[in-house]
């Protein structure tokens, strides 16, 4: 290649996986496969290689990924978490063994061949046998303190038992979802029409990053270790330090064997090709590492990853099968989302018949026509996917398939608005399938809990006895009774279930009433930001611009709907039925100290950025999200934004630390949650 081009081919590989690393570290929402990123990673280590006077130090081949999000404190990390190198070439296994065998001239050594865990890598510190805290990777350098959320993982233990326990260790493993819990979540999700978790590393990494731990602890996440840093214990190999670490009671993997050559690490590569699918949680590779902890040390590291380890991916597994029919799904929004209903076809262990194809565009992305063969894989191995047309199948003269023009359930014209991929049935008060999605959207988990499914809410519709939420607190066991399938007990228990709905907490209401946009946490943040339904229903855009996260989509809804007749009518008669519209935590203030007050944070804190603006609202203070003439300090963390600290400069805006705010209100009010830094016994 010549050099001019080879330039231009490097700038434009970082750039793409750079942002695709960006997609899959802190948004959690990937768009490339893994094998399509590892290939361009590849391509771009070969140029580097062949043009070395290219190469700098912020390549994405001289560091890994960074996962580093905002709302967590940053900390160090004492030994820096690198990633493995990688390949898909059984080949590449055996000239990573040749190099180590070569660089140890004859000694003998052993390797350690391990379940390479698809999930989010996370380092436990223990200090006199105690969890005292927990990061995420981050840069490799930095990673956010998520010790709070850790605590709440169930297999995690917060205190060690047994002989030999170090006074202070560390030692790094994976978060993982299981298929289970994955399954449960993204159907909540996509029931709430909420965009669904790509696979359930996804889900694993943005769980772990929720700011609310009690919402972590319902995610149904476990943990699995792998690794102790080199120096940290008395052992003389890798697998004799992790048995210890589990007789201590971590949740060491029990699924590595020591192998002494290449052919028994591709025997124990074969093996769990097929075995993986029966394990109950993802995995996506075997990770071969020197079992020797002083050869380790030997070998070191690259700028990147260790030179004693690598890790071997596998292909993820398609199928080619035709598409038979595409169906046109309203939600309780009016989206209208496609489905392709495929030829059965068994992927990594289940038979697929359905995959979503998303929208309009990506049909005509795809270039499907109707009774193409696709391929299929099942993303994160749970999720099936169409990835590509095989058009050598396609009959002669096959046509694209037509989107509808008109709402499938009632016939009303679809429209699509500017900015949006989907298209909508704008009519959402008569649209049988819309209604009943709201119904089904109210009564869910974590919105009213409501002991009511998906068939009875159709049954009681069908029925005449439901058509808005309020209609719940309107059945009596007469209405029900005389339906089919219901017996005393399941009606008393259905009853039963709605009256303890009134104790509902106003967040979860609001969520409940299903305003588009306004999903679980936002409604949360927006009910703890104006306390109560009035003050909220009467508030401006500029208001409810105010709430953090909000921005300008989020504000127009609430705005609107707050400003239909129909919602406002329904919101009473919910209130007149018992419902909570009010926050009792905002009503319950713990001192006056900040009344009057808006304060604007910047920065990261000892605490998560949510728990301080709940701090500064607990004491009478409002928690401003930009700085103008109205605001009374700027609370500056570690590393404020500097345009917030300018504007606080020009408008003579009083900066002050995470010190002076608490000093400013009573030491009560201190959160329990604040990390006390200790020194480190090393």
């Amino acid at each position: 290649m010549e050099k001019n081009a080879a330039k231009a081919r490097i700038d434009e590989l970082r750039a793409v996986l750079n942002e695709n690393s960006r997609l899959y570290y802190v948004e959690n929402a990937p768009v490339m496969s893994d094998y399509e990123f590892d290939t361009l990673m590849h391509e771009l280590e070969a140029l580097e290689t062949e043009y070395p006077e290219f190469i700098t130090e912020d390549s994405p081949t001289r560091h890994p990924g960074s996962d580093i999000g905002t709302g967590f404190v940053k900390r160090k990390h004492r030994y820096p978490m690198l990633s493995l190198a990688n390949t898909y070439s059984i080949g590449e296994v055996e000239e990573f063994s040749d190099r180590v065998s070569k660089a140890l001239q004859g000694r003998n050594f052993s390797y350690s061949c391990e379940l390479k865990f698809d999930g989010t890598a996370i380092c436990l510190t223990y200090r006199h046998g105690r969890l005292f805290r927990a990061l995420t990777r981050g840069d490799g350098v930095m990673g956010d303190d998520v010790t709070a959320n850790a605590r709440r993982i169930a297999n995690i233990p917060v205190e060690l038992k047994g002989e030999g326990i170090p006074e202070e260790f560390e030692i790094r493993g994976e978060v993982l979802m299981p298929y289970e819990s994955f399954e449960r979540l993204n159907h909540e999700r996509e029931v709430q029409e909420e965009m669904p978790f790509a696979n359930p590393r996804n889900a694993a990494s943005g769980s772990l990053k929720l700011q609310d731990s009690e919402e972590v602890a319902s995610r149904g996440l476990f943990c699995t270790l792998y690794h102790i840093p080199a120096g940290q214990v008395d052992y003389p190999t890798h697998d004799a330090a992790l048995s210890a670490a589990a007789s201590w009671g971590l949740p060491v993997s029990e699924h590595r064997r020591i192998c002494h050559g290449i052919s028994e690490i591709e025997d124990f590569i074969g093996y769990w090709d097929k075995e993986r699918k029966n394990l109950p949680y993802a995995t996506d590779g075997i990770v071969i590492k020197v079992n020797e902890l002083d050869i380790q040390e030997e070998l070191g590291y690259t700028a990147k990853s260790p030179r004693w380890a690598v890790a071997y991916k596998y292909k993820a597994e398609q199928a080619l099968t035709p598409i038979l029919s595409i169906d046109y799904q309203v939600g309780r929004t009016g989206a209208v989302t496609p489905v392709a209903n495929l030829e059965p076809v068994f992927i990594s262990g289940t038979m697929v018949k359905r995959a979503t194809l998303v929208n309009e565009d990506q049909i005509r992305m795809l270039d499907i026509h109707e009774g193409d063969y696709v391929y299929v894989e099942k993303g994160g191995e749970i999720i099936p996917k169409i990835t590509g047309v095989e058009e050598s199948k396609r009959v002669p003269g096959a046509v694209r398939p037509a989107f509808p023009s008109v709402c499938p359930d009632c016939g009303t014209p679809l429209v699509r608005e500017e900015g949006e991929a989907k298209w909508f049935c704008p009519n959402s008060k008569s649209c049988p399938t819309q209604i009943k999605g709201r119904l089904e959207h109210f009564v869910s988990r974590k919105a009213m809990n409501i002991l009511c499914g998906e068939a009875t809410v159709c049954q009681l519709f069908d029925a005449g006895l439901l058509r808005k939420p309020s209609d719940f607190y309107r059945l009596r066991k007469w209405d029900i009774i005389s339906l089919e399938g219901w017996q005393d007990k399941s009606v008393s228990r259905f009853l039963d279930s709605i009256a303890a709905s009134k104790a509902v907490p106003f967040e979860r209401v609001l969520f409940a009433v299903g305003i588009r946009f306004v999903g679980e946490t936002t409604a949360r943040d927006i009910a703890r930001h104006f306390g109560d339904i009035g003050r909220l229903a009467s508030a401006s855009k500029e208001e409810l611009l105010e709430v953090p996260e909000v921005g300008g989509v989020i504000a127009d809804s609430v705005y609107a709907y707050f400003r239909d007749e129909d919602n406002m009518a329904e919101i009473e008669a919910l209130k007149a039925a018992g419902l909570r519209f009010s926050s009792e935590a905002a009503a319950e203030k713990a001192s006056a100290a900040l009344e009057g007050k808006t304060i604007v944070i910047s920065g990261n804190f000892s605490i998560s950025r949510d728990d301080m603006k709940a701090l500064i609202e607990a004491h009478g203070g409002k928690a401003g999200s930009s700085v103008s003439g109205k605001t009374a300090y700027l609370l500056a963390g570690e590393k404020p934004g500097p345009e917030k600290l300018k504007k606080a400069a020009e408008l003579g805006i009083p900066v002050i630390s995470e010190a002076d705010f608490r000093a400013m209100i009573p030491a009560s009010g201190s959160n329990s949650n604040t990390i006390i830094e200790e020194p480190t016994l090393f």
